[in-house]
């Protein structure tokens, strides 16, 4: 929600765009969680919704958890 925030300061629309596109990726990973890279820690895996936006889960046999929803240039100390 933090994204869509600082995203909805300058243009409300363009929030609600990526909000909906990354709703609409992760309702996919159970159907297909392995279809994404694997995470850069172990355990997990990263969904590309955009460039600049990852999502971060874990998969499990009973479910699939997202993580974090990040923008790309805070992956990188």
């Amino acid at each position: 929600m933090a994204i869509a925030d600082y995203i909805s300061d300058d243009n409300p629309n363009a929030a609600l765009a990526l909000v909906e596109e990354i709703e609409s990726k992760v309702a996919k990973l159970p159907a297909h969680p392995k279809r994404w890279r694997p995470g850069r820690i172990e355990g997990t895996r990263e969904l590309v919704v955009r460039p600049n936006y990852v999502v971060v889960y874990a998969e499990t046999v009973a479910a699939v958890t997202v993580l974090r929803v990040l923008h790309v240039a805070r992956m990188w100390p």
